[in-house]
């Protein structure tokens, strides 16, 4: 069964519109995102494949709506609280946030 990210070949998208000279990151809370993800699975909190799990995972519309680094951001947030280190409620009371 394929996922919502496994769309190789599917018709209906737009063309994907690449930036000149494009910043690896648009916003600093992208740039701390991705410093977060590199440093929990450097110290083993997860590895690349639960991350990218994390990410197809996403229900269809959350995943189409989301940006590269929002779908970052909510892998980072679900194996947070799938392995115990936070809990839904820190994450949903905006005690973890990347504002």
């Amino acid at each position: 069964m394929s996922r919502i990210n496994d769309v190789g070949g599917m018709q209906g998208f737009a063309a994907i519109e690449e930036e000149a000279d494009e910043p690896p990151f648009h916003s600093d809370w992208e740039a701390h995102v991705f410093a977060i993800n590199r440093a929990l699975m450097g110290r083993g909190v997860y590895n690349l494949d639960e991350f990218r799990d994390a990410v197809e995972q996403m229900a269809p519309q959350h995943y189409l709506d989301s940006s590269y680094y929002e779908k970052w951001l909510h892998a980072i947030s679900t194996l947070l609280v799938r392995k115990g280190v936070v809990s839904a409620e820190e994450i949903s009371a905006g005690q973890v946030s990347h504002d």
